[in-house]
């Protein structure tokens, strides 16, 4: 398989709301990106591995993200969840000249 690295483009970081989140479709896939409200990004798939929740829409701060159907958290850097099996694949985040930035490696995508 090819490793190498796969750059997205997602569009200009103001698209995201300080302090929230929001759905990007990346290749078929759902991934949420979330802008602190000190301005770090995160980037994790956007369904939750529980009862599928969009974390997108889910309260997030401090590095974590609140799922809105069942009130699970994780953390946004790590992907880890509350529950001992429960985790979130995350994704490196980056801005550059104000737009989101997402690099993965191709098989990952």
């Amino acid at each position: 398989m090819n490793a190498t690295a796969h750059i997205v483009n997602l569009g200009n970081v103001n698209q995201i709301p300080i302090g929230q989140g929001k759905c990007y479709l990346v290749e078929g896939e759902e991934i949420a990106v979330f802008r602190q409200r000190d301005g770090r990004l995160f980037a994790t798939q956007n369904r939750c591995p529980h009862k599928q929740g969009s974390l997108s829409e889910g309260i997030c701060g401090a590095a974590k993200v609140i799922c809105p159907l069942h009130a699970h958290k994780f953390d946004l850097a790590s992907g880890k969840g509350a529950e001992p099996r429960e985790s979130l694949k995350v994704y490196h985040v980056t801005e550059s000249n104000g737009d989101v930035i997402l690099h993965e490696p191709a098989s990952d995508l």
